[in-house]
């Protein structure tokens, strides 16, 4: 069993000590576990016993999630302390999070992004530290004591419940889980989502939403050349959908997609949208002192329900075979279940009105019903975070840790950013603000001395733990065996990649 003496001693009886200089993780990782040509002495007596001259101090910190808010953060720190030392743990086999997971498959240039995170973690400063689970597998205490600071950063993992009658029914699933089907989560590989029907409907008007329609409705031609997965592929092939309905619960004022996802919905081959002009009467007078996006989102939403198109978009609606349309003022109320009990048959939807003007207005139930029948129901009403560990505090009703500028309360020397520090609002960008904050916050706190002092050991302790556990992490040279392998698949299938479903072969291939 690996050592765990360091966990037997209070930090200031450490000796004021350097830890050596630099590596890569792997070998990190074979010192930590005495695999150097030194075993049989202790793991982290070893990591510390070389004395330097400088009384320096060298800080460590990690970050738990390693989607663009642990990367930014990462960067942010490793770009302002020319010193620090950052490890990036992931319960994942993989990295970057909702880049791979999320960002759909038709959006290869949002995904470039992955070329920056791979600079970062190739960093001799940087260690990747895969398929750990922080909370089961180490806990954040553990992690603070072998850190000066730690970063939760690991996101939304959830879907926002609807909380209505025959949510359980088959035929009702997450829009979170249908992103992850054809986007090669490995939680979500069995999905098998039935495209048997002619309707869909969304709940929701999120750009996740309009995500999921048009990847239901885009010719599975268009995506054969993507990274989305061979098996997705398949499914989508066969599908029967032939309408998409997408839902919300306020007006067109409202809506939350942007402006980018909006057209490529009515630009989108072999469809026609269906907007209801009556929905949009009066508009066009309430948004002259809107702010720009919500304005020419507006516009757009406007000229395609109310103006009569030109010929040739007239007839590339005619011929359309495949249709979506947008439902305003619209709460699910239940789901309507087939005869015999077994499946989703419909929606049973509340009428709203608004109380209130502009992105503040709430929407008030009527009275009035309306039900749509369909055979596929997916929400898409928001993600949210998971508390991670009991120490950690958590609002349950808001899905974040609390914080103050990205410091955890009441837990000096823990911090968060993303969407676990702010919710899941925002686009990647957003969420790079926000971390680069959170990063200048800490190195403020570790400039004015509020951080712990004397050494840590950071990585070689915690590896030796998970060794005692009997967890060996995945590094980043590990990823890149894995990436290397999936682009090879898919150059084979003519396509950007063909990713690696199933963890178990994503080990075998590694030699585990």
């Amino acid at each position: 069993m690996a050592p765990r003496c360091w966990r037997w001693w209070h930090w200031s009886a450490w000796p004021w000590t350097q830890p050596p200089p630099a590596r890569s993780f792997a070998s990190r990782s074979r010192a930590a576990l005495g695999l150097d040509g030194s075993a049989g002495r202790p793991a982290i007596t070893k990591c510390f016993s070389q004395q330097f001259s400088t009384q320096e101090q060298i800080p460590q910190f990690c970050v738990v999630g390693s989607g663009p808010a642990g990367f930014y953060t990462a960067q942010h720190l490793l770009k302002h302390h020319p010193r620090a030392r950052v490890d990036i743990y992931e319960k994942q086999l993989v990295p970057f999070g909702l880049v791979r997971f999320g960002v759909a498959p038709d959006h290869p240039e949002v995904k470039n992004v992955i070329n920056t995170f791979t600079q970062t973690a190739r960093s001799d400063r940087c260690a990747f530290l895969g398929h750990v689970v922080v909370g089961r597998d180490v806990t954040v205490r553990e992690l603070q004591e072998a850190y000066h600071a730690v970063v939760l950063s690991y996101g939304a993992e959830d879907h926002q419940a609807l909380g209505i009658p025959g949510e359980e029914l088959p035929g009702v699933l997450s829009a979170r889980a249908f992103v992850g089907w054809y986007n090669g989560l490995p939680e979500n590989r069995e999905l098998a989502p039935d495209l048997s029907h002619d309707t869909a409907v969304i709940l929701g008007q999120g750009n996740v939403a309009l995500d999921v329609a048009r990847i239901i409705l885009t010719p599975p031609e268009h995506l054969e050349k993507t990274d989305i997965t061979e098996a997705a592929l398949g499914v989508l092939r066969q599908s029967r959908v032939k309408m998409v309905w997408i839902v919300g619960r306020r007006g067109p004022l409202q809506v939350a997609f942007t402006i980018k996802e909006l057209r490529e919905m009515i630009q989108l081959p072999g469809t026609r949208p269906i907007l209801d002009p009556a929905d949009f009467l009066g508009l066009q007078d309430r948004i002259k002192d809107a702010l720009r996006p919500r304005k020419r989102l507006t516009e757009l939403l406007l000229q395609t329900a109310m103006e009569k198109p030109g010929p040739e978009v007239a007839a590339h609606w005619v011929q359309a075979s495949r249709a979506w349309g947008l439902r305003f003022f619209r709460i699910p109320q239940q789901v309507l279940s087939s005869p015999d009990g077994q499946r989703v048959a419909g929606i049973r939807l509340a009428v709203t009105r608004l109380e209130g003007a502009g992105e503040t207005a709430r929407a008030v139930p009527t009275g009035d019903v309306e039900d749509l029948p369909c055979g596929l129901v997916l929400s898409s009403v928001g993600y949210k975070s998971r508390p991670i560990d009991p120490s950690v505090p958590f609002d349950p009703k808001l899905g974040v840790i609390p914080n103050v500028e990205g410091r955890v309360v009441d837990v000096p020397g823990l911090y968060c950013s993303g969407w676990v520090k702010r919710g899941p609002t925002g686009v990647i960008t957003t969420t790079m603000a926000d971390s680069f904050l959170t990063g200048q916050t800490l190195l403020q706190d570790l400039k004015s001395g509020l951080l712990p002092s004397g050494p840590r050991p950071g990585s070689a302790a915690i590896v030796a733990l998970l060794s005692s556990r009997g967890i060996r992490p995945i590094s980043f040279s590990d990823w890149e065996k894995l990436d290397a392998e999936e682009v090879s698949r898919g150059q084979a299938l003519g396509k950007l990649r063909e990713k690696i479903l199933d963890p178990q072969e994503m080990l075998q291939f590694l030699g585990r």
